[in-house]
């Protein structure tokens, strides 16, 4: 599974949970803190246990700093890739034993790529956590040394398979594939999709993933968070035992975005285009750059895009969808990242309507938001649906271990939970103003048109 979405993304859940409960609860019910303690291995993995014994669950969390931001020219799809060759099998555990282990003691697994990092995860009863632990250290040990063509040309095709089905072959998918590439210029560590190019996969060679593994799947590049039902001094003991002796190269310097820093945009003017898709209806997209993950902005533009997008009362529904009847369906989304991040209005239009009245009904309650602060009703919807999605997501050991491994790797604090709360809680709606006037220039923004296989020529279509 590769993660292109922004973590805080729960919201139809929310709007079927309702604000009821968290209105009734007042601001100050919500102490959302994940006790944790933090360690380091002698070889540089970062250790986080969180403790709970509400339900007989552990997870085991491991995110690994790489992601597609990480890969070389000519090599994309590479940290994906990883994310399916991890289950290949060592000479201790086979291929396919992973999965089948992990089952037979009431486990299960999955995993996720960004542009940032990569991330896996195991869930079981606490009588399986033995096992868990000792699966991810064995292949974290032996699995890049062992790797072998076979192996190599058996994930390669499952991705390249993954690439038609999610995105060349998914309604709408090829957005996913182009937008990065418009968004930003040649030699950005964004500038290409998370699951690559089928040239770029068909190329790499087993000493190109064994030299990948060396490199990125190293103990001091990883950081482990044991969460739920477990004894946290045994557990403690056992991590040391199988993943203290691991050797380390040491840790990986983060290349950043070398030529790309203290710009608000890398985007001088619109840039547009028109794709053409297996779909019936047209479908406009706007994306500008915007504030990076954490960084100021960035929890303004995420109660922004609730308020224009989530639900029927959110601002662009009421204009597009009910009130005009021009469109189908609206989305917006922050979809923030380490480097930057990318704000993103979607619309689909009704049959007939041009997207030129789409764009020009969007633009319209954009630069409403950019000049008048949103009303009061507005922000507490747009902030209650927030904290709902975010006290929601607490309640799963799962997510608590997933949330401890995030806040380490973007903010080398486990415990920021509350304070990422605050963000929203402190948020106003005139900073939120501000914040989409400065980010959100209708004169630095890409347009990318989606219309049905053989209308690109079309009169109103933009080429």
């Amino acid at each position: 599974m590769t993660a292109v979405k922004r973590w805080l993304l729960p919201r139809l859940l929310a709007s079927a949970l309702g604000l009821g409960a968290l209105l009734a609860a007042g601001p100050a019910a919500a102490d959302v803190a994940i006790p944790f303690t933090r360690t380091t291995l002698p070889n540089g993995m970062t250790v986080i246990l969180h403790e709970n014994h509400d339900v007989p669950i552990v997870a085991v969390n491991i995110s690994y700093d790489v992601g597609s931001r990480h890969e070389a020219k000519g090599r994309t799809g590479f940290a994906h890739l990883f994310e399916h060759l991890m289950f290949m099998g060592t000479r201790r555990v086979p291929t396919k034993a992973f999965d089948a282990w992990m089952e037979g003691a009431g486990g299960w697994n999955n995993a996720w790529t960004s542009n940032d990092r990569t991330d896996y995860y195991d869930v079981g009863p606490p009588s399986s956590l033995d096992l868990l632990l000792w699966m991810e250290a064995d292949r974290l040990r032996d699995l890049g040394p062992l790797m072998t063509l076979e192996k190599l040309d058996a994930q390669r095709d499952v991705v390249r398979n993954e690439r038609r089905q999610t995105s060349e072959n998914t309604p709408y998918g090829k957005v996913e594939l182009r937008l990065p590439e418009l968004m930003y210029p040649v030699g950005h560590p964004y500038h290409h999709p998370v699951i690559g190019s089928h040239a770029d996969l068909e190329a790499a060679t087993v000493d190109d993933v064994k030299g990948f593994f060396a490199k990125y799947y190293d103990p001091a590049n990883a950081s482990l968070v044991v969460a739920g039902d477990f004894d946290p001094v045994r557990t403690k003991a056992r991590v040391e035992q199988l993943f203290g002796s691991i050797p380390s190269r040491g840790a990986v310097s983060d290349p950043g975005a070398p030529g790309f820093r203290d710009t608000k945009t890398t985007l001088t003017g619109v840039v547009r285009e028109t794709i053409e898709d297996n779909v019936e209806l047209e479908k406009v997209v706007m994306a500008w750059q915007s504030p990076k993950h954490f960084g100021p902005g960035d929890a303004e533009l995420d109660l922004l895009s609730t308020a224009l997008a989530t639900g029927k009362a959110s601002r662009l529904y009421k204009a597009l969808v009910y009130d005009q009847k021009l469109a189908q369906s609206v989305e917006a989304g922050q979809e923030s990242a380490q480097l930057g991040s990318r704000f993103v209005v979607g619309v689909i239009a009704r049959p007939g309507v041009s997207l030129d009245r789409i764009e020009a009904a969007v633009d319209k309650e954009l630069e409403a938001i950019r000049k008048t602060p949103m009303s009061d009703d507005d922000l507490v919807r747009a902030k209650n649906l927030v904290e709902t999605g975010f006290v929601t997501r607490l309640e799963s050991v799962r997510e608590r271990a997933s949330l401890l491994n995030m806040y380490q790797a973007a903010m080398k604090d486990p415990g920021f939970a509350q304070k990422d709360l605050e963000r929203y809680r402190s948020a106003t709606k005139e900073g939120i103003r501000d914040t989409a006037a400065k980010y959100l220039d209708p004169n630095a923004r890409v347009i990318l048109r989606v219309v049905p296989a053989g209308k690109a020529n079309e009169k109103g279509a933009v080429k």
